[in-house]
Order: C-alpha cells, then structure tokens, then sequence
C-alpha cells in the first residue's frame, strides 16, 4: 500500500506540471506612456485601439505610432499575465500575443526582444520627441539591437505602418471586453 500511494504521488506531482501554462513576456507600463490619467492599461488599449482602427489615424506621426506599437507590445503580454484581467476572453488574450508579432514584424522587431526593451524604447523615443523634437536625440533610443532596421529606417516604418488587419480586429476586441469598443479616447486623438 505505502509503494502504492508513493507511485500515485510521484504521478499526480509529474501530471501536475503539465499543466503549468507560461506566461508571456509582460513589460511594466512607464508612468504616463499611454496618455494615462492613472490607468495605464485602459489608456494602453484605448490608445491601440484607436490608433489601429484605420492606417491614416497614425500616418505620419511616428510619436503616436510608437506610442500605439508599445501599448500593443505591453497589452499583449498585459491582458494575458494581470489578475486584473482574469476575465477577458482567452481568444482576445491570443490575439493581442498575435498583434504584437504583427507590429514587430512591421517595424522591424525582433521577434523574441524583451517586452520591456520594446515599450521603454519607443516611449522613450516619442517622449523626446514629443518633448523637444530633438529627432537625433529621440533617434537613440531606436539603437537597441532588438531593432534590426536600425533608427532611421524603423522611423521611417513608423512614418508609415500599414493597415493591419490582426492588430486592428484584437485591439477593437480588447476595447470591446472592456466595456468600450468605440476604439477612441479623447486623450489620445491628436
């Protein structure tokens, strides 16, 4: 019997760790990155969601774009890791995971950098620009090697990003499962 219940222990312990689900790389929100009053997350996704709902909405502004591009980077590993959001729907979860691999690849991202290398890079970089429109001192902020355009070039993607139909369709829906869905902020709208 004591064999018998050593091997149903061992069993359950090794069943267990199956299933163990990983999380994704989540970046903290820098204070005030998103437009935020205070929620960093209901400003990310209404930041996102407008700024993806049409291609024009961003087009030349690489300051909104960037800002748009990290709050799709910290969303996508946000919605999936915060308690906060245990609720939303795990298809809205994916799909903003998949909306991340979207704007990388459109700006030129490596797909396995740091989420917080990411968000902290482009915040940065509108920041500066946005603050003293300096565009070489803003430009050092896109040097990291997670960028493999390098700063001028990624400039230029975020210029112009192209509609992109994933990121639009994940975005409306993490509004929606907020309780919006209208894919505007009035913080945000330039």
């Amino acid at each position: 019997m004591y064999k018998y219940l050593i091997l149903l222990a061992a069993n359950l312990a090794v069943g267990a760790c199956g299933y163990q689900t990983l999380l994704p790389d989540t970046a903290q929100a820098p204070e005030g990155a998103f437009g935020s009053n205070g929620d960093e997350d209901v400003a990310a996704i209404n930041l996102a969601s407008w700024a993806f709902s049409l291609s024009t909405n961003i087009r030349h502004n690489p300051i909104e774009a960037a800002r748009s591009v990290a709050a799709v980077d910290y969303l996508a590993g946000e919605l999936s890791s915060n308690p906060r959001w245990i609720g939303i729907s795990p298809f809205v979860q994916m799909e903003m995971l998949q909306a991340r691999e979207e704007v990388r690849a459109a700006i030129g991202i490596l797909p396995n950098a740091r989420s917080q290398v990411v968000v902290n890079s482009l915040s940065r970089y509108a920041a500066s620009l946005a603050e003293n429109g300096d565009q070489l001192q803003a430009l050092q902020y896109l040097t990291n090697p997670a960028f493999t355009l390098g700063p001028k070039l990624t400039e230029a993607r975020l210029e112009n990003l192209p509609f992109m139909s994933t990121t639009n369709v994940a975005t409306q829906r993490a509004a929606a499962s907020m309780g919006g869905g209208s894919g505007t902020n009035d913080n945000q709208i330039p």
